[in-house]
Formats: structure tokens, C-alpha cells, sequence
């Protein structure tokens, strides 16, 4: 290509080192990129800083590979550490799984991310990291204007939006209240100021939870442990994985019906998914069953039941953990409007603790300090209060009240909310008519291409990767959807980019 192009990346967390392995990948350009991230975890966001490694990431190494057609890139640079460091870590006792410390993740990421850089630059690219948030943007007439949070101004040809999610939703207000922990990672430092005998309410009952809980035992922690929070719904528990490839509920189907401007019904994507439940002899009516009896059954039955399915021949909650991260992304823009709004009213938060389980070694962790009384497990949270004299007062389901000497926050923000950090840009976008609200979370997207797009129209010089398009994707934050969807971003730019060089081309052709 004649002439190169810039391109400005907001965000250098796991998301951007997808797009910046897809870039690298697809040998484009050369041109320009300038990533802008403000905090000191570059790469690594804040999932996967330096940390304990008792969290673990919870998904095997084939669906945490940052390369697209490459599943196995990630578990082959476990394998070179390994030898390096001469140790093994992360084997699941009960799966065979490997489930690498989250910290480790953070190395890999930072490695793709230098590996593909230098990549890039050997291929021509001019390559900028700023450390620097930015504050506002602006569309102009051939491109984007970006302001970082000191005051400068760049122009861009094209720019992507990965400013990941947001931290832990303070929903009872006591972010001044002594022995409240907003945030809690890293987990080395949250823990810091807690006793080992404190009676300790963790708020929230997702994998957040089940990393502090964890994290609290293996220090020793001797005090009692309580969850709360509204439905009590614990995570699922991972199976030994059997291979399983889809042949109806798939994503080529699903953009294909795209293509032709389909729209599904609930109905017509229950017979899709009937017939891959049938082709695979499993039985789709009792996963239905089993998801629709969650808030019914107590959970912490139900984690034990889980726990005792991790060798279960049964494959129906295999296919579902496949399909739902897979092709998720494509199937609900195809869904109409009123049953998306269903799903996310009545089965988000099922579906998610189903499709993102922890390890069965955390679930039989968790049953251990469950069986001696130590963890207990409250729903139907109704209010936390500081206490004057110190420590808080937690008002639970009618007739369950205690009081408890330390509070942490592991409530996910909520999926319509905007990072806070990413706030002053989206405003600035949504005001210059650059970019839409989502009803649902997020910025509107095109599918297709992760284009911002407003009334309908998307921008090819805009675009959007990760939880920004939480309202137009189902699933945005899985390793494997980033990669799916950085490789869309990749070639709509790079298309774009060749469609005004040839351009430029046939204007000098007929000038002379």
C-alpha cells in the first residue's frame, strides 16, 4: 500500500492485544498505531494484573489464545515457561484441565502484545504507546480527533474503542465507610488491612466472589466468610472437556442468515439449537430444566451437584458452554428487539453462570468451607449499613440479618453502564453524533464489522471492541469473541484503507 494510514487504539488491555495480534497477522499497511492507556497494568487490564495465584483463569489454554486460527497459541507458550521456570502450574486435580494463574495470563499478554509490535514494526509501522487517558474525540471530514486527558490533540484514520468494563458497582454506598474494600484487585493489596478472625461479607456471589473467598483460605483466614446478594446464584462448575464440534448452531450459519437480513424467533433458535442437542444425543429439554429450576434449588445443592457432573458422559451442557461463547455474538442481533430484552431481564445472569463456570478444584474449595461452617451463602440482599462504632449491619432474606466487620465489593457494573474512566469520550462522541447509546449497554455496533454506527449508518473509521458493544453482542468479553471480533475490525479496516488508495490511485490516472 502507497500510502500508509493511522490507526488509534483506546485502551491497551486484553482487548487491544487481540486487535494488535490480528493486525500484525493479516500483514496490511505498513502505517501507524498509538495506543493510549493511562494506567501501569498495560496489557494487562485489570482481570489479569500481577496478583496471588490462587486466581485462576477459568477457561482451558485452546480458548485463551490471543490468535485467531491458532487455539493452541497460548498452551505452547505455557509449555516454553514451563521448561523455563520448572514448574507446572494451574492442573485441575478432578478435570486434568489447566487452569493458568491469572498473573501468568497477564505475562502472556504482555509478551503478544511486544511480540506483535515488533512485528509490526518490522513490516513498515510506526508504533506509539501513550500513557495517557483520552478525553474527548471528534469526527472530522477524513478521519478521528482524539484529546488525551493533558491536552493534546491527534488525528487518526481510524480508531478503536477498547476501553474494556468497569469496576465493581458500589450499590449501597459505602465507598467512605472504614472497612469497606471498593475493589478487590489485586487481591494482595485488598487483603491487606483484613484480620485473620474478621467476619467478612463479600457482596456478590459470581466468580468475583469465588476468587476472594478462595484467596481468603489460602491465607489462612479463620474468621467466617459471607456471600450475599440478591438471587445467592453461584457459578457452575467446568466438565472434563469431550470433543465437540457444532454442525447447526454455528457462526458461519449465523452470518450467513445475517447476510440475508434474517430475523430469528425465540422458536426458530430453539430448533437450531434442538437439532444440535439431538445430533449430539444430549438432551436439550433438561438443561431448559435445569437452568429454569436455578433460583429454586438451593445453591450451594447445586454446586455439589455440579461438582459430582465433571465426568458426566452427558453432553448437553458441554454444547451449551461452546455455543453461547461462540456463536453468542452472532445470534443476538439476529434476535428480535422485545425477546432480547427478555433474555437479559429474566436469564442474563443464568446464562452467565452456566457459560462462565469456575474449576471444579474452586467448587470443591468452596464445598469444603461450606461443610465446615465457616462460608455461608445468603440471597435476597436487602441492605448494608455502617455501624457507628465501626464494622456494618447486612439486612438479608426476611428473618436473616447479621452484622459483619468487613465489606467487599464483587458486584460486576452493569452491562448499560459506560467504564467511568471511558466516560468523558463516549459523551464527547454521542454529543458530536459520532456514536449511540445503546438501550441494552454500550454503543450501538454494526456485527459484521464492530463499526460505531449511528440511525443505522456505520462509521468506517469508528469502531468498537469488547464490553463498548455489550447492547448489540450477547457475549463481549470472552477471549475467544475478542479474537473473532478483532479479525472483523482488522479486515474492515484494512478493506476500507485499500478502497481510498485505489481511489487515490485512479485520481492521479485521470489527472495525467
Amino acid at each position: 500500500m502507497s500510502h500508509g494510514f493511522s490507526i488509534g487504539v483506546v485502551g491497551g488491555g486484553a482487548a487491544a492485544v487481540c486487535l494488535i495480534d490480528a493486525l500484525a497477522r493479516a500483514r496490511g499497511g505498513p502505517g501507524s498505531i498509538t495506543v493510549f492507556e493511562p494506567s501501569p497494568h498495560l496489557w494487562r487490564g485489570r482481570a489479569y494484573q500481577v496478583d496471588t495465584e490462587t486466581l485462576k483463569v477459568n477457561a482451558a489454554p485452546d480458548d485463551m489464545s490471543v490468535r485467531a486460527g491458532d487455539p493452541g497459541h497460548f498452551e505452547r507458550w505455557l509449555d516454553t515457561r514451563d521448561r523455563v521456570a520448572g514448574v507446572r502450574q494451574g492442573i485441575d486435580t478432578r478435570s486434568g484441565v489447566r487452569f493458568a494463574p491469572r498473573a501468568v495470563y497477564g505475562e502472556y499478554l504482555e509478551q503478544s502484545a511486544y511480540t506483535a509490535l515488533a512485528d509490526l514494526r518490522r513490516q513498515g509501522w510506526q508504533v506509539n504507546l501513550i500513557g495517557e487517558s483520552v478525553e474527548a474525540g471528534s469526527r472530522t471530514a477524513d478521519g478521528v480527533e482524539l484529546r488525551s486527558g493533558q491536552g493534546s490533540v491527534r488525528s487518526f484514520d481510524y480508531v478503536v474503542l477498547c476501553v474494556g468494563g468497569d469496576g465493581p458497582k458500589d450499590v449501597y454506598g459505602l465507598a467512605t465507610a472504614p472497612g469497606f474494600v471498593a475493589d478487590p484487585y489485586p487481591i494482595l493489596g485488598a487483603l491487606q488491612e483484613i484480620g485473620d478472625q474478621d467476619h467478612i461479607t463479600v457482596v456478590g456471589s459470581g466468580l468475583t466472589a469465588v476468587d476472594i473467598v478462595l484467596s481468603l483460605a489460602v491465607r489462612g483466614h479463620r474468621g467466617r466468610i459471607a456471600l450475599v446478594s440478591r438471587r445467592g446464584l453461584l457459578p457452575g462448575v467446568r466438565q472434563r472437556p469431550v470433543p465437540f464440534t457444532p454442525r447447526h448452531f454455528t457462526r458461519e450459519r449465523m452470518r450467513s442468515l445475517a447476510r440475508r437480513g434474517r430475523e430469528l424467533s425465540l422458536r426458530e433458535l430453539g430448533a437450531i439449537m434442538r437439532a444440535e442437542f439431538r445430533d449430539a444425543g444430549a438432551d436439550l429439554d433438561a438443561v431448559v430444566s435445569g437452568m429454569m429450576r436455578a433460583d429454586r434449588e438451593d445453591p450451594v445443592d447445586r454446586l455439589r451437584h455440579d461438582l459430582a457432573e465433571v465426568d458426566s458422559p452427558r453432553m448437553g451442557l458441554r454444547i451449551l458452554r461452546h455455543a453461547v461463547p461462540e456463536a453468542g455474538p452472532d445470534v443476538w442481533p439476529l434476535l428480535r428487539a422485545r425477546d432480547r430484552a427478555r433474555i437479559l431481564r429474566a436469564h442474563h445472569r443464568t446464562v452467565m453462570s452456566l457459560c462462565c463456570p469456575m474449576p471444579p478444584d474452586s467448587a470443591a474449595g468452596l464445598l469444603e468451607l461450606f461443610a465446615a461452617g465457616q462460608l455461608a451463602n445468603h440471597s435476597g440482599l436487602r441492605s448494608i449499613t455502617p455501624r457507628p462504632g465501626g464494622g456494618f449491619d447486612v439486612v438479608a432474606a426476611p428473618g436473616t440479618g447479621f452484622t459483619t466487620d468487613k465489606v467487599i465489593s464483587a458486584v460486576n457494573a452493569a452491562r448499560s453502564r459506560i467504564p467511568t474512566a471511558a466516560r468523558p469520550l463516549v459523551s464527547s462522541l454521542t454529543r458530536g453524533r459520532a456514536a449511540s447509546r445503546h438501550p441494552h449497554g454500550g454503543l450501538h455496533l454494526a456485527r459484521a464489522t464492530g463499526r460505531l454506527t449511528v440511525d443505522g449508518r456505520p462509521d468506517p473509521r469508528l469502531y468498537g471492541l469488547g464490553d463498548i458493544g455489550a447492547g448489540t453482542l450477547f457475549f463481549t468479553w470472552g477471549i475467544p469473541s475478542l479474537v473473532d471480533r478483532s479479525t472483523d475490525i482488522v479486515a474492515a479496516i484494512l478493506d476500507h484503507a485499500e478502497g481510498l488508495t485505489a481511489d487515490r490511485s485512479e485520481d492521479v490516472l485521470v489527472a495525467t
